[in-house]
């Protein structure tokens, strides 16, 4: 198109961040370089004077012998501990076919940081081309608050009274019971035994039509055991006939605290 109208196409070049190519003529293997970041971090990331040795030999296997022969510890004094809890990629920013820099997200010593991995490739081999760089772990955000809507207490009364069925339904995952509960055509699969049902904390309904869009936070036990947790659900509810059936139920949105039931 460009040569039919006599202009010139956008570059293409330049360096693309986030889980990426950097654009379609890059021929970085990025699905290839996460797993060998994460493979890499999984023995950067752990170190104790007891098992020098056995790093420095792991460490060998990411970097050049020009990098672990002058640093085998890659920055590590031998002094202290660290332990790795868990990882996985960030992200990844490809520089060229050969370069990118692949950012790990994860825990250690119980806190959350990131590790910028730097990966050479050439013809089908990887390394660490350098060290890596301890990163800040993402900032916490603060959701706005959710203004309250009008709530309409005789709709909340009815399904306070009829929820419980459906969560002991939806809790035990059997079929014919949950389907007794759900609008015609709406598909639920429940959660198969995995909890029981112990009770709801909150539930807000709004105002509104035959069709309505409630949050309810729901009191799970763990089967066999006394542990108990809350659960926070978005559900569409139809009304029909004085009775509401269940359309949807996914995990809710809300930013806010659902009104008490």
């Amino acid at each position: 198109m460009a040569i039919v109208l006599n202009e010139t196409p956008a570059s293409r070049s330049g360096t693309s961040t986030g889980t990426s190519t950097g654009g379609a003529a890059s021929s970085f293997p990025v699905t290839l370089a996460d797993a060998y970041a994460l493979q890499f971090g999984s023995v950067f990331l752990n170190f104790s004077p007891a098992t020098a040795d056995q790093r420095a030999h792991q460490l060998a296997a990411f970097v050049p012998s020009s990098i672990s022969g002058a640093d085998p510890q890659l920055g590590w004094n031998g002094s202290g501990t660290l332990t790795l809890d868990s990882e996985q990629v960030a992200s990844t920013a490809v520089h060229d076919n050969n370069r990118a820099v692949v950012t790990l997200l994860a825990s250690v010593n119980g806190q959350l940081m990131e590790l910028g991995v730097p990966i050479y490739t050439a013809n089908g081999a990887l390394a660490v081309s350098g060290d890596p760089a301890w990163l800040p772990a993402p900032a916490q955000a603060t959701p706005p608050s959710t203004a309250p809507s009008t709530a309409d207490p005789t709709a909340q009364a009815a399904l306070n009274a009829q929820l419980p069925a459906f969560f002991q339904a939806y809790a035990s995952g059997d079929t014919a019971t949950l389907n007794r509960f759900l609008a015609p055509g709406a598909s639920v699969t429940g959660l198969g035994g995995s909890l029981s049902y112990a009770g709801i904390s909150s539930l807000s309904v709004p105002t509104g039509g035959a069709t309505r869009t409630i949050s309810v936070t729901v009191t799970w036990q763990l089967v066999g055991q006394t542990a108990k947790f809350n659960s926070s659900y978005d559900m569409t509810v139809v009304d029909q006939g004085g009775k509401w059936f269940v359309r949807t139920i996914q995990a809710s949105t809300d930013t806010g605290q659902a009104a008490s039931s």
